[in-house]
């Protein structure tokens, strides 16, 4: 277990109490007398909150995230909302020592020095209980019935709901033991609640909730402050005057240290279900931590030891799926299993267990022998008589009595150790170091052997079951085969990050890599599939994966492997994969190939696997009448010859292997004609030709034999002739005549699925994979189409092609819209699959940017439009980071560009959020440099970069803790989608009851806007006079515009309120002011209206992007296409 510092921040005042918001967001902390909300992600202030006159003791949340409380030394408790409001405010007698929600409901326990409250929002009043001693901790059960206060006298007491005493915990210590912290395990497998107490007299206890003690009190050596148990139980951590955070065991039993403080620590939380720690310092400084626990365990063929909660290790079978539990008291660190023997080390010792019997199936362990001795070693590994401790680049061999009988010193750091097997005592040890040795070494024998030596280090290695090749990993990802005995390097593969031989087959491996699992038989191309993990084991058709913190067998079929041997005739090597597990449909693939390449010894092993006794039938009587009807001399030549003539064809032997053994002789003589047609294809045209076409029968052998000579022609006009269409489709396909077979569909679209699907298949094993998704789906196979564009997208952002990425991506949510709009059963999955997609097509079409900038040494856009890239990016990625994204480039970007223009606020804050980054080497100098100059710039940004809300007039931080909304009035920005300037618009929605086709006739109507002083006055004619009459009872249309009435108001609250227009508002609109993005069903089309009508925008009518009409016919111009959706000028629009 370590502990990494994910962010730190410094208060001016001590830090009491803290709590987290039970979704894990926000962070509240009590310092000195406010309350300070921090968003956990980054360790950003969000809000201070002040409403207490003193001191902040206390802070607690409730269990549904609605409320929160806090309790001070002004003797009164505040009720805030989730929305950092306060609501409520009650008072006790003496200051608030702590505060605690039920986690059933709001009932509110408040304790003072001399009494506790107990509060909900049903009473009008707060329920009061008077106490003998200052009340300093409290803690409820998870059932919410009981409440448990712990005293500074030494005594906890246990009360009910409605505050009366149960239980009475007397300590040992007394008065002189304040008990200063207690909480409940809340975990739900406990069948007892279980107490946890810790006290001034340095002691941690734990308790049953009739108050009987449960083991012996555990000596801390420190003044305890805070408790605090892990969501699930399974750990508990404690702080105090020691000055730093400790892990223990929900047994009591320390595993270590968190994070060492420089003051004492008053109080330590975890955050809801995560492995991430705050703490809170007398100091105020206030630290997050994410804790790593990294996997302990063992494997050796079908048995895998791992640690469990630390201290116990499990060892299970991962044939029979049986499992043992060792349990142990102290924290396990190393782990290691061969054979019968296993090995456990201890912080001070190192426990040697064998099993009880022989026998491959017993799974109970006793103890064999004890090395009472600290030992200090990366890797431990055990074998029948020894065990091999190897320390950075020296090697120890000790006997299981702790004596040292050998060392070995390498040349560079040891990275792979692994025992390959040998007679006891003798044992063989296959060793990767760094600098690319591989070494064989026998326990016992001095003297080490260099395998072989290769450029880049080695991280996983394994030798294959005849220890002739030897399988590497390298620090590149990168698998490399040897052949031990002449070094030669047979193949590599890349996208490795672990490797294993299959135990069983001498030429099969498998590695993983990259979210996939390989399996590489012999030389041929490597078969594919996902999987999640580490591959650490081989043995016939199971692959032994680790996936974090669990082994698992995956049962893999050996289909792809077989036909790869099929497919070069090499039957015998074939019906060994076929052995370690295929389904029937395979075995019987084989037998027919076996058959067809007169390989009769597999033919028969693989026909009498699937139980067919006709051909095991038929494979007697060739074999009968090969050896009794011709002579010795030519007995081979005469076996081949006879085959060939009379052997069915591989599609007749599939239509008759439901017929008798004698109805497949009676078709061989096709085979004859067949043979005999080969020599006189003319004979055959002209046969064709002269038969009638309503002899369908004899046609039909005509064009088949016409496709088994090659004649595609002849083949396509003879079913013309017969009027089968569906054959002559299946012709064209099968000959790749796709234009043929294009416009046949086109005439009689029911050959749709059997021109488009087979074509898609085609040209993605052609490796025309863009062309292969609109052909599925042109054919209606939208699952097809959307995984071929899944996998297009994972290479293309594995490559870092973040343009094609976001192109990939668009095209997969406008697939997903297809899919809503034809299957309303799936529609709600596919919509929020839609706008996920759409969202990761902008980020990534961006982020384009951002990495030709950082990678290419010549930038091509102004330094505006990169940091306005920069800001969108950055308020783009609030949640998680997608794969493939870099936080260091986009925030290099920005610092970077908001240095240059002025923006050294924001600068600054970029530059500190590298800090706590992993920087690469080439950007660190670059990095430090631009931290230290930035100082020296004034501490604000220029005004002329700072956003603009349209809708309110708010100028907008140049960073936005919301996103990408504004932060008065809560209205999404519109971005230009080339620059990513804030353009002027504002979307807006229409009332219920108008629909879209309703609102465009509206909008396009324009009706005439008349001006106040034209209406008032009236022209009249009569005979020759002109007179003009000033008439106030005139109808007056007003000459403000009703949609800009609608966004002059001041916003209230912290909810977005969309603007919603009438049927009027929408006559008073005119055309050329309104951008529509007419969405396909089910969505509902989106409506813009431009406040700044002068200035032109122009909209893709593809992808409904906005960009600036002079910056969109610029890049028309250099693309020929729309930049995000690459719809050309010339496409119509869909």
């Amino acid at each position: 277990m370590r502990a990494a510092l994910t962010w730190r921040d410094r208060a001016e005042q001590c830090i009491y109490d803290l709590a987290f918001k039970p979704d894990g967001t926000q962070l509240i902390i009590a310092a000195g007398n406010r309350l300070l909300v921090y968003d956990t992600s980054d360790g950003t202030l969000i809000q201070p909150l002040k409403g207490h006159k003193d001191t902040v003791y206390c802070v607690a949340y409730a269990k549904d995230g609605k409320r929160f409380a806090s309790g001070s030394a002004d003797k009164s408790v505040i009720i805030w909302t989730s929305k950092l409001e306060g609501i409520l405010k009650y008072t006790h007698n003496d200051s608030i020592q702590c505060v605690s929600y039920n986690p059933l409901t709001h009932q509110l326990a408040s304790c003072s020095s001399g009494d506790f409250g107990l509060w909900s929002p049903e009473q009008k009043s707060v329920s009061k209980h008077k106490t003998s001693s200052r009340i300093t901790c409290c803690s409820w059960t998870n059932d919410g019935q009981y409440l448990a206060l712990g005293m500074f006298n030494g005594i906890v007491s246990i009360r009910n709901k409605n505050g009366d005493e149960k239980v009475k915990i007397e300590r040992p210590g007394g008065s002189s033991s304040p008990v200063w912290s207690i909480c409940w395990n809340p975990s739900r497998d406990e069948r007892n609640d279980i107490l946890a107490v810790a006290d001034w007299g340095q002691k941690l206890s734990f308790y049953h909730l009739s108050g009987k003690q449960i083991g012996k009190d555990r000596v801390l050596n420190f003044d305890p402050c805070c408790i605090s148990y892990f969501t699930k139980g399974e750990y508990l951590l404690l702080g105090g005057s020691d000055r730093q955070v400790s892990l223990f065991t929900r047994d009591g039993v320390r595993l270590g240290t968190v994070g060492e403080q420089s003051s004492w620590v008053w109080t330590c939380k975890v955050k809801p279900d995560s492995n991430y720690v705050a703490v809170g310092c007398q100091d105020g400084t206030i630290s997050f931590y994410q804790l790593i626990f990294s996997t302990v365990h063992g494997l050796y063929k079908d048995r895998y030891a791992y640690r469990d909660n630390m201290t116990d290790v499990i060892v299970q079978h991962l044939i029979t799926e049986q499992k043992v539990r060792i349990k142990g008291r102290e924290l396990v660190k190393k782990i290691a299993i061969y054979k019968n023997r296993l090995a456990i080390q201890m912080p001070e010792k190192i426990l040697i267990y064998e099993l009880y019997t022989d026998d491959s199936a017993d799974m109970y362990y006793r103890v064999k022998e004890k090395i009472i001795k600290k030992f200090e070693c990366n890797l431990l590994v055990v074998c029948s008589d020894h065990i091999i401790l190897c320390q950075e680049k020296r090697l120890q061999c000790l006997s299981f009595s702790g004596v040292k009988e050998r060392e070995w010193l390498m040349e560079s750091l040891i990275r792979y150790i692994k025992v390959i097997g040998g007679p006891p005592g003798r044992e063989g040890l296959l060793v990767g170091l760094k600098n690319g040795q591989i070494l064989k070494i026998f326990v016992d024998n001095a003297l080490a052997i260099v395998l072989l030596k290769q450029a880049t280090a080695v991280r996983c290695l394994d030798m294959s079951a005849s220890r002739s090749k030897l399988a590497v990993v390298d620090e590149n990802d990168t698998c490399l085969v040897y052949d031990i005995h002449t070094k030669e390097l047979l193949f590599q593969e890349p996208n490795a990050n672990s490797v294993a031989w299959n135990t069983q087959c001498e030429d099969m491996l498998c590695f993983s890599g990259g979210g996939y699992l390989n399996i590489k038989a012999s030389n041929f191309p490597v078969h594919q599939q996902k999987l999640q993990g580490f591959v650490v084991g081989y043995n016939g058709s199971k692959i032994f994966c680790l996936h974090v913190f669990s082994m698992s067998a995956v049962e893999v079929p050996q289909s792809a492997p077989m036909y790869q041997y099929l497919e070069r005739k090499m039957f015998k090597e074939a019906y060994q994969i076929a052995c370690l597990g295929v389904t029937d449909a395979d075995w019987r693939e084989l037998a027919m190939e076996a058959l067809e390449g007169l390989e009769f010894e597999t033919a028969k092993k693989a026909f009498t696997r699937v139980r067919d006794l006709r051909y095991l039938e038929l494979i007697s009587s060739i074999e009968f009448f090969c050896f009794s009807r011709i002579g010795k001399s030519t007995e081979r030549t005469t076996r081949s010859c006879s085959w060939q003539m009379f052997m069915p064809t591989r599609e007749n032997s599939t239509r008759q292997r439901g017929c008798t053994r004698g109805a497949a002789t009676r078709a061989w003589p096709w085979r004859c004609t067949r043979t005999c047609a080969c020599s006189s294809t003319q004979r055959l045209i002209e046969i064709a030709r002269k038969l009638d076409k309503a002899e369908r029968e004899p046609l039909a052998k005509c064009a088949f034999y016409f496709k088994q000579l090659d004649n595609p022609g002849y083949a396509a006009e003879t079913y013309m002739k017969v009027g089968d269409l569906k054959a002559l489709v299946q012709l064209h396909v099968e000959t790749h005549r796709w234009e043929e077979a294009f416009a046949l569909s086109e005439k009689h679209p029911e050959f749709k699925d059997e021109v488009y699907v087979p074509y898609a298949q085609w040209l993605a094993e052609s490796d025309r994979f863009e062309e292969a998704q609109k052909a599925f789906h042109r054919a209606g196979r939208q699952g097809e189409a959307v995984r071929v564009l899944e996998q297009l997208t994972h290479n293309a952002v594995l490559e870092s092609r973040f343009n094609d990425a976001a192109y990939y991506y668009w095209m997969l949510s406008m697939q997903c819209l297809d899919i809503a709009q034809e299957n309303e059963g799936q529609q709600t999955e596919m919509l929020q699959k839609f706008h996920h997609f759409q969202h990761l097509a902008e980020v990534y079409h961006v982020y384009h940017f951002i990495q030709r900038y950082t990678e290419e040494p010549f930038s091509f856009h102004l330094p505006e439009t990169l940091f306005n890239i920069s800001r969108f990016l950055l308020h783009s990625l609030t949640k998680e980071t997608p794969l493939g994204i870099s936080k260091v480039n986009t925030l290099l970007a920005l610092a970077k560009q908001s240095k240059a223009l002025g923006a050294y606020k924001l600068a600054r804050h970029a530059y500190d959020k590298l800090q706590g980054l992993q920087i690469p080497d080439r950007f660190q100098k670059s990095v430090e440099l631009g931290s230290l100059t930035i100082r020296s710039k004034p501490f604000h940004d220029s005004e002329e970069l700072v956003p603009l809300c349209y809708r309110c007039s708010t100028n907008n931080p140049l960073l936005n803790n919301l996103g990408n909304v504004c932060i008065n009035c809560r209205q999404p920005f519109v971005f230009s989608a080339s620059s990513y300037e804030v353009l002027h618009l504002v979307e807006f929605y229409l009332e219920d009851g108008i629909t879209d086709e309703e609102a465009v006739a509206l909008i396009d109507l324009e009706a005439p806007r008349v001006s106040k002083r034209e209406n008032k006055w009236q022209e009249m004619m009569t005979d020759n006079v002109q007179s003009l009459k000033l008439d106030d009872s005139t109808d007056i249309i007003e000459d403000d515009d009703p949609f800009t009435a609608k966004l002059s108001f001041e916003q209230g609250g912290s909810e977005f309120v969309p603007v919603v227009v009438s049927r009027a508002v929408l006559r008073a609109m005119s055309r050329r002011d309104v951008l529509v993005k007419r969405w396909p069903r089910p969505l509902r089309w989106q409506y813009y209206r431009s406040l700044l009508p002068d200035a032109s925008i122009t909209m893709c009518p593809s992808c409904f992007q906005m960009f600036h009409t002079e910056d969109y016919e610029l890049l028309i111009l250099q693309h020929n296409c729309c930049p995000f959706c690459r719809r050309r000028i010339d496409e119509s629009n869909q």
